[in-house]
């Protein structure tokens, strides 16, 4: 699979150097603008850029040198030039699309780098599904980059996955030419206590001279930090308040920053540049999961930056922090991330450095949008058939899969209850009293049951527990095929008979999140591509999503991007408490637990 037809700096060299000295026409010429120029900080007026193969030739005051009668003139007009913007982290199937419906929808915000880790798709279809997603990452008019997944399962010996990962996939990845790093090593226990597998998969990784990215998510910053740092992590993006960033920055770890559509950890980490004055170039800002309707309806990193802005950032800083920062950071300074010369030309016009509005758009010296329609085609791969027959359920579910029964004889029992926090990924070990009816226990009080249904290898099993915090009223379910990470099927519900069918549902339909109320389907978001994805065009998902999302509040449920919330119940590297195909998690132990207490 080749790239784009962009040119290595090595092959266009003697044709910028040429360009810059007046001897050859630039291919474009951007004239009379603001350059904002991210290594120095600075706004400089009256500038122009000069551009021959997809390579900034001429950054400087005036480039009529450079320009020859087939040279395209775009007139800035004044207004500002920034680098296009990168993200430094991010999961391409959270956004419910296709590596390229995903950047079609990101072109228009001013994307123009991604840095993915696509594993979801990992535990799912393993590397082959890892391939597809690099593959057709790489034929996109903007720069993805993959990062080879390293946790699948995230947590070995407390969950089970479709597919397994260890470090000779690793190591065969890394020769891939779009591999750029390690994705997020969320098994930090492993790390901590020396784990052989984890270390072989960082050496694969420095080995081959790559990044290496963190997932450190948990709250104490002793000795188990400091050794999570020591196993090589070069960034970590589960940071929550200011210590966490400060912490990561002063071990030589990029603290990076993130707003996805539920979670929202800028303002209270970007502190430690605005208010502690610590330097701006060991901070990066991410989205992590943005899922159809955000990328639609709010945007992408254009939203980040002007959060950052809002939150007390200087906006050239900012900037950094979405331009430079990233590409020193996945050592590419050179390549992207800054306007100037040699550079990937990928530029964006804009009105205003704080409101920032997305006017025009070049990719790789190639207009791919403008007034924030997209401009360009996103190249599509032929997703085989194996990669969407994923649900494998191997009966047909009813209620009595779904029932939770008492283990003894009693009225009332206390339950290890998953407590959902909005608008963060951490969960809550709540300890709660329920009744007992009929020797089962349903849902009551605010509390739902939630079901875990394995999908992978059609075992049939199905584990259940109880959930608190989403405000379910009435007779609903909702079931997910996104279930990070393992991705088995998810299912909240106050009604056993709607839970079954929500989950019937998805297996007919190969995956995606279906919600039921009353015994009707309200809602359905069909995600054939390994449950996770879909290839319909980002407009289209997200009216589907905003559909999801308005069934979830005809059910009761008044929680900010609940949907992510959901599909991130089964993910057992974050704290307290998970469900996962085995049972539930105390993730603060690191360990299988009882749903109730006091029953021997």
């Amino acid at each position: 699979m080749e790239q784009t037809s962009l040119k290595t700096w090595a092959e266009c060299a003697a044709r910028l150097v040429a360009v810059a000295a007046g001897r050859e026409a630039a291919d474009t010429v951007i004239r009379g603008g603001i350059w904002v120029n991210v290594h120095t900080r600075e706004t400089l007026e009256g500038h122009d850029l000069a551009i021959a193969d997809g390579r900034f030739a001429y950054c400087g005051p005036d480039a009529s040198h450079c320009i020859g009668p087939d040279t395209e003139i775009v007139e800035a007009q004044g207004r500002y030039m920034i680098p296009g913007l990168c993200d430094g982290h991010m999961h391409i199937e959270s956004g419910m699309l296709t590596p390229a419906e995903f950047a079609a929808a990101v072109i228009p915000h001013g994307t123009t780098t991604m840095f993915t880790d696509p594993h979801e798709i990992a535990n799912v279809l393993g590397l082959p599904g890892v391939r597809l997603m690099h593959d057709e990452g790489l034929i996109q008019p903007i720069s993805i980059f993959t990062q080879m997944p390293s946790c699948a399962p995230s947590a070995p010996g407390l969950e089970t996955t479709g597919y397994e990962i260890g470090p000779d996939d690793v190591a065969e990845a890394m020769s891939w030419p779009g591999i750029i790093g390690l994705g997020e090593m969320m098994n930090f226990p492993g790390v901590v206590n020396g784990s052989q597998q984890m270390l072989a998969e960082i050496a694969q990784t420095q080995k081959a001279g790559k990044t290496v990215g963190g997932h450190y998510a948990s709250p104490d910053l002793g000795p188990n930090f400091h050794a999570y740092a020591a196993g090589g992590p070069a960034d970590d993006h589960e940071g929550t308040c200011e210590a966490d960033a400060i912490a990561r920055v002063r071990q030589g770890m990029r603290s990076m920053m993130r707003l996805g559509s539920a979670w929202y950890d800028v303002e209270t980490q970007i502190t430690a540049v605005t208010k502690k004055g610590l330097d701006p170039r060991g901070f990066i800002l991410c989205t992590d999961d943005c899922h159809s309707g955000t990328l639609v309806n709010d945007g992408h990193m254009n939203r980040v930056v002007r959060h950052a802005i809002a939150c007390g950032c200087d906006p050239v800083i900012a900037l950094q922090m979405a331009t430079i920062n990233t590409a020193t950071h996945f050592g590419l300074e050179r390549e992207l991330g800054s306007i100037a010369p040699g550079r990937r030309a990928d530029v964006i016009l804009t009105s205003d450095l704080e409101t920032l509005p997305i006017e025009w758009v070049m990719a790789q010296g190639k207009v791919v949008a403008e007034g924030g329609t997209i401009t360009t085609e996103c190249p599509h791969l032929d997703w085989p058939t194996d990669a969407r027959q994923t649900v494998r359920l191997g009966k047909a579910l009813d209620a009595a899969d779904f029932e939770i029964h008492a283990p003894i004889q009693a009225e009332q029992l206390t339950a290890n209850v998953i407590g959902v926090v909005e608008n963060q990924a951490p969960t809550k070990a709540l300890k709660r009293e329920v009744q007992v009816e009929l020797g089962l226990i349903s849902a009551q009080g605010g509390i739902a049951q939630i079901a875990l249904v394995e999908r992978h290898r059609a075992t049939g099993d199905v584990v259940n527990a109880l959930v608190e915090g989403f405000g379910y009223t009435g007779e609903m379910a909702m079931a997910s095929t996104v279930a990070h990470d393992s991705h088995h099927m998810i299912v909240i519900g106050t009604s056993r008979e709607m839970m079954a069918k929500a989950a019937n549902r998805l297996g007919e339909v190969g995956g995606g999140v279906t919600v039921w109320k009353d015994d009707a389907e309200l809602a359905l978001v069909e995600l054939p591509i390994a449950g996770l994805m879909s290839d319909s065009p980002a407009k289209d998902v997200a009216a589907k999503a905003d559909q999801m999302v308005a069934a979830m509040q005809a059910c009761g449920c008044t929680l900010n991007n609940a949907y992510m919330q959901h599909s991130l119940l089964a993910l057992v590297v974050i704290p307290e408490l998970r469900i996962s195909d085995l049972g539930l998690v105390d993730v603060t132990k690191f360990e299988m637990t009882e749903l109730f207490e006091d029953t021997e």
